[in-house]
């Protein structure tokens, strides 16, 4: 008897090797542990890379695996910086040697096909480092992978849907219209609308500077607030990513 879920670390060694036998696509969601203002847990990225990755898992038939719940060093300009407590940075060298490791042993365990959701926007050339090194030790099995930010899915419609005075862009968004509204449809239950900060959004310089400077960032750990976020609006980018990741999946991997 099978559980029927598409989560690897639900399933029993048994299901999980039958399951494998069948060439499916393997998710790995890349998330993070970094702050998301007063309103959402420290999880935010993780909770929803994986969130995305079983969506799409259940449309074109594939497992996903374990989330990766540490990501790389958040940046002022688009995570809040180091300046938050529960802020849990890994240093580049270690994602990506966690990310090879657990490519290699999802290969290891007969998986060919892998695709990457990265929730985290600092994720994103790390996680493909990893990718690379993997590919040189494995490419010789068959191995493809797949890496996406599923933001970058968000159509003109949707953003149109969702932002219908001003879009803010992806890098300002960290914890404000576009994660809260997904985690308000997602889980309701984590989301404090009561403490949803309301301020105007930060105003970076073309530039970086370290040591960062604490005054650049919102207090609240937000950088552009999320009061506009609605259960709704979640909805809509959580059904639009599922259909259009599981087309590329599916295009790609011949799913």
């Amino acid at each position: 008897m099978t559980s029927g879920t598409v989560m690897m670390d639900q399933m029993s060694w048994p299901e999980f090797r039958d399951r494998i036998a069948k060439n499916p696509v393997v998710f790995l969601p890349c998330g993070a542990t970094e702050q998301h203002g007063p309103h959402l847990p420290l999880s935010v990225d993780a909770l929803l890379s994986a969130a995305v990755a079983r969506e799409v898992a259940e449309e074109v038939g594939g497992i996903v695996a374990p989330t990766l719940h540490f990501g790389y060093k958040s940046m002022p300009k688009s995570g809040g910086g180091p300046f938050f407590a529960g802020t849990i940075n890994l240093d580049a060298s270690t994602l990506i040697a966690m990310v090879r490791d657990v490519i290699r042993e999802l290969v290891r365990h007969g998986a060919r096909k892998v695709c990457a959701i990265v929730g985290h926007y600092e994720n994103q050339w790390i996680v493909t480092e990893g990718i690379d090194l993997a590919m040189r030790e494995c490419g010789h099995t068959g191995l493809r992978v797949m890496r996406l930010e599923y933001w970058d899915f968000c159509t003109e419609d949707t953003l149109k849907k969702v932002f219908p005075d001003h879009f803010p862009g992806v890098a300002l968004e960290h914890a404000a219209v576009m994660e809260t509204s997904m985690m308000l449809h997602l889980y309701p239950e984590m989301v404090r609308l009561d403490l949803i900060p309301d301020h105007p959004s930060a105003d970076f310089p073309p530039y970086d500077m370290f040591p960062p400077h604490r005054e650049w960032v919102p207090s609240s750990g937000a950088l552009t607030s999320a009061k506009a976020a609605t259960k709704e609006k979640g909805r809509i980018m959580v059904e639009q990513y599922r259909r259009d990741i599981a087309v590329a999946v599916r295009k790609e991997f011949k799913a």
